[in-house]
Formats: structure tokens, sequence, C-alpha cells
């Protein structure tokens, strides 16, 4: 058989693999960006703008509050600044292009857009795009660091099926093209458990090893904390309960590197509120992480009819880890277990979609379960079902694209 050409940066190997992949990414960037162009900007879009541009601009001038918006009531700061980022970015390259003009050509007078510090929006271009695609490469992002994952674990197919079923989820799809915080909590949970199981790996190698790793564990605790506080707490106490059970022999590190990860995600979270004490306060008393159990979220998932081949994909998967050996070990059954215990939780107090951060573990539970018994005797059948799934879904999810663009 031919050798398949590849082509890598320092070690960095770019095969056929990871060509399919970037396809598949590609054909997730492509969906999300044809609903982003029928959407229509909404009040809950000029909210996100303006709180996450007073957020990098200047904090508001009432006293006692970070924004107009208040202290958000324990929602996020992660996507408020995600979404006022590119606006605030845009307005202060308009205003620099601006000063180079001898000042009777100049365009905006005082310095300001319009006369005013937060509303542009005549001069500002392409704000649905600006506001909307940062959301999407979180969730392109998410996709790849899924793929990377599965096909770390258990290979090629596995790999492919997970980041599939991912590409051509409606659910996805939806939280991708609006500003909201569950899709950068998915994005983060997903990292910060599978960065404390690298963490718990590292800790039987070289200490020398152990530094990039305990920094990418802070950093995914701190995003995530930014992004939902609950998500945050969950991950950490999923990340905590893989290392314990991986470290072994060096489990006396375990509690170290997770309270100085502890101590450095507040530090993170500290600067997304500015520094400001009275703003960051509101972290621990604005009741962002008050949950409990519910089934309402599971049951809104998987009665819906767009994500039945997902649903399909795994009762089957579900089916085959009881009753196959091989495929009850820890690979399959960490990501089984804590997409186990998001599924129920609901937040009291603001809203989110633990299930939604769910999501990610589940594709590697059933990618890793399908990649086991495509090594068996029933090699073809299950090869057939998984393309059959992949297929089905995929069509789903694009008759459900003029839907999503018209959900707001």
């Amino acid at each position: 058989m031919a050798a398949i050409k590849q082509t890598g940066v320092r070690g960095f190997q770019i095969g056929r693999p990871q060509q399919l992949a970037a396809l598949l990414l590609l054909l997730l960037l492509g969906q999300c960006l044809w609903v982003v162009g029928h959407q229509q900007l909404s009040t809950r879009d000029y909210r996100y703008a303006q709180c996450g541009r007073e957020m990098w601009e200047r904090p508001s001038p009432l006293a006692g509050y970070f924004t107009t918006c208040g202290n958000l009531n324990g929602d996020g700061t992660f996507a408020y600044r995600l979404a006022g980022l590119p606006l605030t970015t845009q307005r202060l390259v308009l205003l620099g292009v601006d000063k180079l003009r001898k000042p009777e050509n100049r365009l905006y007078a005082e310095g300001t857009l319009n006369g005013t510090t937060w509303e542009a929006r005549h001069e500002i271009g392409s704000v649905v795009y600006l506001m909307h695609l940062p959301f999407v490469v979180f969730a392109v992002w998410l996709g790849a660091g899924l793929w990377w994952v599965a096909r770390r674990l258990f290979g090629n197919e596995g790999g492919f099926l997970a980041l599939g079923l991912y590409t051509f989820c409606p659910a996805v799809v939806h939280f991708a093209v609006i500003p909201n915080n569950e899709v950068l909590a998915m994005w983060g949970i997903y990292g910060l458990v599978y960065t404390a199981i690298g963490m718990a790996h590292a800790l039987q190698g070289p200490r020398h090893k152990w530094r990039p790793r305990f920094v990418l564990l802070l950093a995914a605790l701190g995003l995530t904390a930014a992004a939902h506080l609950l998500a945050a707490m969950l991950g950490f106490l999923a990340g905590a309960i893989f290392m314990f059970y991986l470290a072994e022999r060096r489990r006396s590190y375990v509690m170290q590197i997770l309270i100085f990860a502890a101590l450095g995600s507040l530090f993170v979270l500290f600067a997304f509120f500015s520094f400001r004490l009275a703003s960051f306060s509101y972290v621990f008393t604005g009741g962002g992480a008050r949950s409990w159990f519910s089934l309402d979220g599971p049951r809104f998932f998987f009665g819906n009819v767009a994500e039945g081949p997902i649903t399909v994909a795994l009762v089957v998967a579900l089916v085959l880890w009881l009753v196959t050996r091989r495929s009850r070990y820890f690979g399959n059954t960490a990501p089984l277990l804590t997409a186990a215990a998001l599924l129920p939780w609901q937040t009291t107090q603001v809203y989110s979609a633990p299930w939604l951060w769910s999501l990610p573990f589940l594709f590697t539970f059933i990618g890793g379960v399908f990649a086991d018994v495509l090594e068996t005797r029933q090699r073809r059948l299950f090869l057939l079902l998984a393309g059959t799934i992949l297929l089905a879904q995929a069509t789903f999810c694009i008759l459900a694209l003029p839907g999503i663009a018209l959900a707001r």
C-alpha cells in the first residue's frame, strides 16, 4: 500500500486523518456561518455587546456595579467580554485610522464614534459576524479538541465518529451561533477534565513535564469559572476524582496541584472583573452555582427528533458497554460517568444547560465503544451502522439549520 503523503512542522504530522478532521471542522464552520448570515440582531445581542464593551473600554460609573447591566447576577463574564472584544477592537482601529487624517478631515469628533462610547451601529460594520463569530471559533476549537482526545484514545475510527456526531449536532450549532456562556462552559469543562487526566498521567513521568500541564489545568479551570461557576465546580470535582484514581504512587502531589490550580483560577476570574473587588464578590453571592437535579434538560435533548440518530448511537453504545467486557475500561467509562453526572443538573438562579456540557463526553464515549466493536468479527455490521447514523444525523442537522437561524 502506498504511503500517505504527510507534511509536518517540528514533528507535527499532517496526514490523511488530519485532513479529514479538518474537513469535518470546515463543515461545522460552514453550517455556523450560514446560520449567522441568516440571523437578525436581537436585543440580547446588543446587551452582550454593550456589557462586553463596557468591560473592555470603561467600567460603569454607577457605584457598586461592574457594568450598566448590573453585576450580571451570577452570569459569567466570559461571553460578554468575548462578544464585546471584536467591536471594541474595530472601534479602536477606526479611531486610530481617523487620527492619521488631518484634523479638518476627521470623521469622529472628540475621538469617539458618533459622539458616544457605546452606540456605533452605523459606523461599525458586519456587527452580526463580529459578535457571533468568536463563539463559532470556540465551538470549532472544541471539535478539534474532541477529535484529538478521541483519536488518541480510540484511534481514527473512534475519533471520526465522535467528531462527526459533534459536527452535525443541531444543539451544538444552535449554541455556537449566539452569544452565550454555555458553549464556553462546554469548551471549558471538557478541556478541564481531560487536562486533569493528562496531568495525572504526567505525574508518572519526569518533573519537567509537569509545569506546562499544570499551567493548562490552571487556565482551563479559570476560564471555565469565568464562563460558568457551576461548570468549573463540577469539572474540578471530576478532574480531582480522576487524578486521584490515576496518580497511583504520586497521589501525595495531587492535593497540592489542585489547591494551587484553584488559587490561580481565582486570580484569572478576578482579572475578568478588571480586578475590582466589589464586583468580584458577586461571584460568591450572585447564586450562579445554585442548582438542583432535573430531567428536563435530557428530556429536551433526547426528545428532539433532529437528535434522533445521536440517541440511537448512544443507546447502542450503552448496550455494548454493558454486555462486552472489553468496552468497560477507563477510556470509555470516564466520559460516560462525567456525562451521566452532568446531565441531570439544572441551575436555579440563572439559566444554564448542563446537558449541553455533557455532549462532548457522550460523543467521546460513543466513539470509544464503537471503535472497540469495530475490532471484532462484526466490524462490517457496525461500520455500516456507524455510517448510517452519521449520514442520518448530517441530514437532520442540515434540515434543522433554517429553524436554528430563526430561533432567537
